[in-house]
């Protein structure tokens, strides 16, 4: 089933075509004036520039007016076998497009709601039939009733005519177009960009990405690259300038770059509770309990420091490498 993008819009008319893999565009008069289309006929050779197959509006109130329409388009500089001519389904339409199919060109009778429209559409030879379901809905008319039954006409009289589904308004649309078997269909691209979602496999794909990242991922990457170390004689407000420049919930304690100790918020706030008159010139050395903090090398993976975070129970690893402490893995950047 051909996809095509339904649109006049330049800026998402180039996102869609970055796909590769659609087989054109359908635009309209109306979607060019909505956009502010001055100059139609440069737009269209821009257009053509960008897509595989362009279906544009030939129009005129007779066969040969439509006739002498697709063919001044064509020497725009248009190529007859990228370029569809869509003109809207009646007797002179429908003539034109024998008239122009006699001369090898592609041809869309569009604005079909009727059986009796897409048949003579059909025995005109046209490239493309394209009933507007959202449109015979919008009057509440069983427009996929009408398009099986197309679809039907066509596979019981062998027609090559392609039947387009157009007239998109949601995903559903999309479901009902591909159930019925139409050979393609012509969407907007804020419905096509919804035709890869679904709630389980962003779920899916999500966990998928935070696996390999614990099983690929060194600590050294993930860690934070800051300066995360001070001596225990510096000051409790030296500490807190310290941890706020960097964005750390703690700094290390260093001798000569190993780590004696932890300097971490939580001793922050549970020494303001029990201090009389703190004082932020007192040394953190009287504050802080000097052990060896918990530690990993920086060349563990992330699903090592995993369990390393639920076996020490802490929210900080320190991260070493030889013995020298490089920086600090906090357990919110297993999830970054």
């Amino acid at each position: 089933m051909e996809l095509y993008l339904d649109s006049a819009d330049l800026t998402e008319i180039r996102s869609a075509f970055k796909l590769g893999f659609l087989a054109g565009l359908t635009t309209t008069p109306t979607f060019m004036q909505r956009e502010g289309v001055l100059d139609v006929d440069a737009t269209i050779l821009q257009l053509a520039d960008i897509v595989p197959v362009l279906q544009i509006e030939a129009l005129g109130h007779t066969a040969e007016e439509i006739v002498a329409e697709a063919k001044r388009q064509e020497a725009l500089g248009l190529d007859r076998a990228r370029t569809v001519y869509k003109i809207p389904i009646s007797m002179e339409g429908a003539r034109a497009c024998r008239m122009l199919r006699e001369e090898g060109f592609l041809v869309n009778l569009h604005l079909v709601y009727t059986l009796q429209q897409a048949y003579i559409a059909m025995a005109a030879g046209a490239t493309y039939v394209c009933p507007l379901v959202g449109r015979l809905q919008d009057q509440g008319t069983d427009a996929l009733q009408l398009v099986s039954a197309i679809v039907d006409l066509k596979h019981r009289h062998g027609y090559e005519t392609k039947i387009m589904f157009s007239s998109v308004r949601h995903l559903e649309h999309i479901r009902n177009a591909i159930e019925i078997g139409v050979d393609t269909i012509t969407v907007p691209w804020k419905v096509m960009q919804q035709m890869t979602s679904n709630h389980l496999t962003q779920l899916g794909s999500d966990q998928f990405y935070l696996d390999n990242r614990r099983v690929t991922m060194t600590v050294a990457q993930a860690m934070r690259a800051a300066d995360v170390c001070l001596p225990p004689t510096s000051t409790v407000q030296e500490a807190l300038v310290h941890m706020t420049k960097g964005g750390f919930g703690a700094v290390v304690l260093t001798e000569n770059g190993r780590p004696v100790g932890m300097f971490t918020d939580g001793d922050v706030r549970r020494w303001l509770q029990t201090a009389e008159n703190p004082d932020l010139h007192l040394p953190i050395a009287q504050i802080a309990t000097l052990q060896p903090p918990s530690t990993i090398p920086a060349s563990a993976k992330l699903a090592e420091a995993e369990q390393r975070f639920k076996e020490a129970k802490v929210d900080q690893l320190v991260v070493v490498e030889e013995g020298q402490v490089l920086g600090l893995l906090d357990v919110q950047d297993l999830m970054a």
